[in-house]
């Protein structure tokens, strides 16, 4: 039996509660999308023959941030099954919950707490408006394989599929939409770095030939 790789989406911030949620990632399939937009009436635009006219053309488009969606398993049945097993007891509570919780507080506005930790707004108490609470969203870091990913959480959509005698979830799907933080931080170079080596190693096997 082949194992499957373990994902995560980690929230980046001292969060109170913490958030984080690890998920068995073999899926069957994830969708990486960028869209770019050309304005052709933004410069005059002519024919072009060597590679030096055509970067002066592509100053003309403008290339959106990267998206990736993908659905993930939420499953307790192996917890409920194994009284051994760590998280036995809050499966035979809880099902799910607590997975589906932290998936739904990552789309919370926060808003700064005491000392250098961060709390959900709704528990955050003050003014009732939103500027002078000073809310934001959470920074999350997408763990996939060899891939570290900032992003934004941008759509969240959670299919409840079984259900314990008390009506917690104990199986369920979630639909994951994120948006690439393509920004100067750390985890995005280090992507881009891994990006320039892999293109480099594709030309071994596909020699370019015009």
């Amino acid at each position: 039996m082949i194992k499957t790789m373990q994902g995560m989406l980690l929230e980046y911030a001292l969060s109170l509660p913490p958030l984080a949620v690890e998920f068995e990632f073999n899926p069957e399939s994830l969708t990486r999308s960028r869209t770019v937009t050309f304005d052709g009436s933004a410069l005059p635009i002519a024919d072009f023959t060597t590679p030096g006219e055509s970067n002066r053309i592509g100053q003309a488009a403008s290339a959106a941030a990267e998206t990736i969606n993908f659905n993930i398993l939420l499953d307790a049945t192996d917890k409920l099954s194994d009284p051994a097993h760590a998280m036995h007891e809050i499966a035979k509570r809880s099902g799910v919950e607590p997975e589906i919780a932290a998936l739904r507080s990552m789309l919370e506005p926060k808003v700064n707490g005491p000392d250098p930790f961060q709390i959900m707004s709704s528990l955050g108490g003050g003014s009732a408006h939103a500027h002078e609470r000073n809310e934001h969203l959470s920074v999350l870091l997408f763990v996939w394989g060899s891939h570290v990913l900032p992003v934004f959480m941008t759509s969240l959509s959670i299919e409840e599929m079984a259900h314990l005698p008390q009506l917690q979830p104990y199986r369920a799907k979630a639909t994951i939409s994120l948006q690439v933080l393509e920004s100067n931080n750390p985890f995005y170079q280090a992507e881009q770095v891994q990006r320039m080596i892999l293109s480099a190693a594709n030309l071994i096997n596909s020699p370019l030939a015009f």
